[in-house]
């Protein structure tokens, strides 16, 4: 399978380079050249940008194009536009950001963002995010019909993750001591492994598959990932859960301060999204223990996510 990948050499993008490398397929790169150029020294690699250079892409055909990295709708556009009839199928990596309504676990069907008048030039939001997410959706099933695939991830974690929010766990809880931890130990919290997403975007296009799928984790107890996170680094931690409110009154952020904690009823269906239509496509989940590894030994965290040392410390304190 001859596979154009848009983007491919960061975190999804290079993990699904990597599955499309291990089933022998033919991957060629088009992107700016700017991030991690020397990744796959041997895989074609064509250098434009999506937003004022197709030239590259011109002439040529794929069997399928993955579409990692449209965040403008306009971007998307142009990219549908130059590789209409010369791609079969049109995979494009959306995000279940793109739900109007968070309050409970959205499926397929939920209604999504609708931009309003100025949205384009409006400061980032969730909304806005989530609204030019569901535009570039739009865009591609308008020009591939069944033969495009609409993919809605949660939270990636795993290997070369450039956010932190998953990274900040296993290695906080890797240095051992007492832990904060938000909220209750019973509290669900969703992410997927971007290995695992990769595969089955591969497995996904290999078989032709249409249609929108929320492709993320199996809910798990909030205790249970950071109990794992302790097996698998070796550590001597413990943890101290502190309630939300308590937290959100010491104006604790959700979500980038603590990772995975959305203590907001308007986000309360975010980490219980249902994947049963993803399930039955073939998606398939790597030991938890891989996951906390792979985002221990190969990716670092990031500054401004997770709570400072210091920060824990006062929370902890009597």
């Amino acid at each position: 399978m001859r596979v154009l990948v848009l983007g491919g050499t960061q975190f999804l993008g290079r993990a699904i380079v990597d599955a499309l490398l291990e089933r022998d397929h033919e991957p060629t790169l088009f992107n700016r050249g700017r991030t991690n150029p020397e990744l796959f020294p041997d895989v074609e690699k064509l250098l434009g940008d999506r937003g004022n250079d197709l030239a590259p892409l011109e002439g040529r055909e794929w069997d399928v194009v993955v579409d990692v990295a449209a965040f403008m709708p306009d971007d998307v556009h142009r990219s549908v536009e130059a590789l209409h009839g010369r791609v079969a199928g049109y995979a494009f990596v959306s995000s279940i950001s793109v739900y109007a309504d968070m309050t409970n676990p959205p499926d397929e069907s939920a209604a999504v963002h609708v931009l309003g008048p100025g949205a384009e030039d409006a400061e980032e939001s969730d909304e806005i995010y989530g609204g030019r997410k569901a535009v570039g959706e739009r865009i591609v099933e308008e020009a591939f019909g069944t033969r495009s695939l609409i993919v809605r991830p949660g939270l990636i974690a795993g290997p070369h993750d450039p956010t932190g929010r998953f990274t900040y766990w296993p290695h906080r809880v890797s240095r051992g001591g007492e832990v904060l931890a938000p909220g209750s130990p019973d509290d669900l919290v969703q992410f997927i492994d971007v290995r695992d997403l990769a595969t089955w975007i591969v497995h996904a296009s290999e078989a032709g598959m249409g249609g929108t799928f929320n492709a993320t984790g199996e809910p798990m107890r909030f205790g249970y990932l950071l109990e794992e996170c302790a097996r698998a680094t070796g550590s001597d931690a413990s943890f101290t859960w502190i309630a939300s409110d308590r937290l959100l009154a010491e104006q604790v952020g959700p979500w980038m301060e603590l990772p995975l904690w959305l203590p907001i009823p308007r986000y309360a269906g975010m980490l219980r999204a249902p994947i049963h239509r993803a399930l039955a496509a073939g998606l398939t989940f790597r030991p938890l223990a891989e996951t906390i590894r792979g985002a221990l030994d190969d990716a670092e965290p990031v500054d401004g996510v997770g709570l400072a040392p210091e920060r824990e410390r006062e929370l902890l304190s009597p």
